[in-house]
């Protein structure tokens, strides 16, 4: 009878191991580990952060009217908050797009505003 209890007894410990080993695989697999790591802001809202091959092939003509609106906006939204002057920021650029004085892309402002995400999210430049 005590080599049933015994077994039991092993089996639990053996259980236990397994799932702390299982934890640790798992936080080694997302990069949690360390603690080093963060999560995309990006990846945590469900953006696909892969631009398509093509996306910067695209001309985008030189629209006064299209740009205009865009900074006209870009102007309204733009207020006190960090949030605000980003957006109001992000739509400027986007509006670069019908500018044909400007050179710029809608890959380049994509990770443009990743970048700003990812920085924003670790708290700021100055850290």
């Amino acid at each position: 009878m005590t080599d049933a209890a015994d077994d039991e007894t092993t089996d639990a410990v053996d259980d236990e191991t397994t799932d702390a080993a299982d934890d640790e695989t798992t936080d080694a697999a997302d990069g949690d580990a360390s603690g080093d790591e963060r999560e995309d802001p990006l990846a945590a809202a469900g953006v696909d952060p892969v631009v398509p091959e093509d996306a910067g092939g695209g001309e985008f003509a030189a629209d006064e009217e299209v740009r205009e609106f865009l900074r006209e906006v870009a102007e309204d939204v733009r207020g006190d908050s960090s949030e605000s002057k980003q957006l109001s920021a992000i739509l400027y650029r986007v509006s670069d797009l019908y500018d044909s004085d400007e050179e710029t892309s809608p890959e380049e402002i994509y990770l443009n505003v990743r970048h700003i995400m990812r920085i924003k999210s670790e708290g700021g430049l100055r850290r």
